[in-house]
């Protein structure tokens, strides 16, 4: 029996008129669709996809919200094995990412490790949030020589990126935004900002002034921080 291929597809932000058509073709003619379990992104990617998944088999592979590095290391050896089984019985499984698979993804801790144990991988690119973002705001992420910086705020790396030169980029930033905003408030920088959260998504938020934030945002925010 011929040996499956295994499709890390990112879905995009939220509108499913942003899909990829070779990430439509690629959901509706596959064997099994795999989703992480237990991230926030899980229901969404599905929703985003569904009128493409239909009734085939779901693949929930545990991927729990922690930073203990040997228990995520289990969950990832696990969504691998049980992929492998199925890439082994000639299914084609793909795998279900929100935004791109390259950016800040589950996805490419199984990816990384099917593909070592000599498996057919591909990475199929979705539409980023960030970018969806700044078309959601009107305004370019960079222009002419201008640099730009993808910062994740939820892990502590806020502070040091305010230090870059260029425009940037914070994600994941709910739990974190108040911080981001007040640390955007001693660098001077507030007034650059503006927050996106749930972009192209239901319940999609546009924040132009931080000031306006009194509570923790959701998961699915993004903040970009042009510079003069």
């Amino acid at each position: 029996m011929k040996q499956g291929k295994l499709y890390g597809v990112g879905v995009g932000p939220g509108d499913p008129e942003l899909m990829t058509l070779k990430a439509v073709r690629l959901i509706e003619t596959c064997d099994v669709v795999a989703v992480p379990k237990g991230g926030s992104g899980e229901q969404t990617a599905l929703s985003i996809a569904s009128q493409w998944i239909g009734d085939k088999t779901i693949l929930h592979c545990d991927m729990p919200m922690i930073r203990d590095r040997e228990k995520l290391n289990a969950c990832h050896d696990r969504a691998a094995d049980e992929i492998c089984a199925l890439l082994d019985a000639g299914k084609t499984v793909v795998f279900l990412t929100l935004g791109d698979p390259a950016v800040y993804s589950t996805y490419w801790y199984v990816h990384r490790r099917v593909e070592a144990r000599g498996y057919a991988v591909e990475i199929v690119p979705g539409v980023p949030s960030f970018c969806a973002a700044a078309a959601r705001l009107g305004q370019a992420l960079c222009e002419g020589s201008q640099m730009l910086h993808i910062i994740p705020a939820s892990h502590n790396a806020t502070k040091e990126g305010l230090e870059l030169s260029g425009n940037k980029v914070f994600m994941k930033a709910g739990r974190s935004i108040l911080e981001v905003r007040d640390l955007l408030e001693e660098a001077g920088k507030r007034d650059m900002a503006a927050l996106v959260e749930r972009c192209s998504m239901e319940g999609e938020r546009v924040v132009r002034d931080l000031r306006e934030l009194d509570d923790p945002t959701g998961y699915f925010s993004v903040i970009l921080v042009r510079e003069e």
